[in-house]
């Protein structure tokens, strides 16, 4: 009997003691609790005073949940990001965006004067949106993103609730939101979609403050190394920035990861157009090199390109906030762009030039030389001194 009186006493005496320790030393207790992780111990800032605007520290990816236009969207931007910090314990921000749709934009093709066109937009106004948005994530498939991004999905703030909106005099100033909630609610069969709330299309998005080169492949892939590798004008060796694409020859698109490892690795050969492609491009990089013109050829998965130059800028900046395009490009896109004929009924035509038999591009374009990446240039280093 003593015996088991003395086993029951035991645990009994340590629990006792457990709790004296909790009651003397609270917050050790707490800090190393796995229940100060979950977001009901969580303390996020949601000061009325402050706007927390995005900034270059919140992560290259975001949810980019809601936006909102006008002054009036200002305010109920910021009650969006207040109520997500306070009530569901996310990192939300706020960025101002401003729209001018008064200027003239390059549409594709010509003019009849060989010029690009030059159009407008119906809507001339200037106006001011604003998005919140939800950081700060490291990748566009991190968990912690996707997983956020579907409770997202499904939250209901009471700030975007319509009958709070209509009740507190509000009027609502978030873009498209009556579609937005007829196509969730009204013109969609899909069930999943009407049980969302109403950032049901919330999305993950680049974060604006973070360059955009950042979020740019970086490099070429091996295999489109390799094919430019043995070419004598390879534009993988062409020095400067920028150069004029003057002709583009498609091929075969190689595209499944398959096809391409067996291209690699010999059992599998590129198809004709593809290699015609090729053959043209670089039939026509030699006639212009024999006209002492710097040109250069690219062959890609699906096409051969031929450029020609070699620039570190596209032009000079203007006071009037415009570029004044270099001399030497605009002198290359004058010369291979499309000639003017009159054709049998009177009217203007343009006809592409060409050399050698081969066709050039109806319209010159500036483009961004292609460049190795550093680890394959590493890596030839390596095989070169072994």
């Amino acid at each position: 009997m003593l015996r088991f009186v003395v086993r029951f006493a035991m645990p009994l005496i340590a629990c006792c003691t457990l709790f004296a320790c909790c009651a003397l030393f609270p917050a050790v207790a707490v800090a190393q609790s796995p229940l100060s992780k979950l977001s009901l111990f969580k303390h996020l800032e949601a000061d009325p005073n402050k706007e927390y605007k995005i900034a270059e520290s919140n992560g290259p990816w975001l949810i980019l949940c809601s936006t909102f236009l006008g002054e009036e969207g200002k305010k109920q931007a910021k009650q969006l990001v207040l109520e997500l910090r306070r009530e569901f314990k996310l990192n939300a921000y706020m960025h101002q965006m401003e729209w001018d749709f008064s200027g003239k934009v390059q549409g594709r093709g010509v003019d009849k004067y060989g010029k690009p066109k030059q159009m407008e937009h119906a809507n001339y106004e200037k106006r001011e949106e604003y998005a919140v948005l939800i950081g700060d994530f490291p990748t566009v498939d991190d968990e912690g993103a996707q997983a956020t991004l579907e409770k997202i999905r499904y939250l209901k703030p009471i700030c975007l609730d319509p009958e709070y909106i209509t009740k507190t005099g509000q009027k609502n100033a978030r873009t498209f939101a009556g579609w937005r909630m007829a196509s969730a609610q009204l013109l969609s069969n899909d069930e999943e979609l009407k049980r969302r709330g109403p950032m049901g299309k919330a999305f993950l998005v680049t974060n604006p403050m973070i360059p955009q080169e950042y979020f740019r492949p970086k490099g070429l892939d091996p295999l489109v190394e390799r094919m430019n590798e043995p070419v004598q004008y390879s534009l993988l060796k062409c020095p400067g920035k920028y150069t004029v694409k003057v002709a583009t020859f498609g091929g075969a698109m190689i595209s499944m990861q398959k096809d391409i490892d067996a291209v690699e690795q010999g059992r599998k050969q590129l198809k004709s157009k593809l290699e015609q492609a090729a053959i043209n491009a670089h039939l026509l990089t030699e006639a212009l090199r024999a006209k002492g013109y710097d040109a250069y050829e690219f062959h890609d998965h699906g096409a051969s390109l031929v450029t020609i130059g070699s620039f570190d800028s596209v032009g000079t900046p203007r006071s009037d906030g415009k570029i004044e395009i270099n001399p030497e490009v605009h002198k290359i896109m004058q010369t291979f762009g499309p000639s003017q004929k009159l054709g049998p009924d009177g009217k203007s035509t343009y006809v592409p030039g060409g050399l050698a038999g081969i066709p050039f591009d109806v319209q010159p374009l500036l483009i961004e030389v292609p460049k190795r990446t550093i680890s394959s240039a590493y890596d030839r280093s390596r095989l070169s001194v072994r």
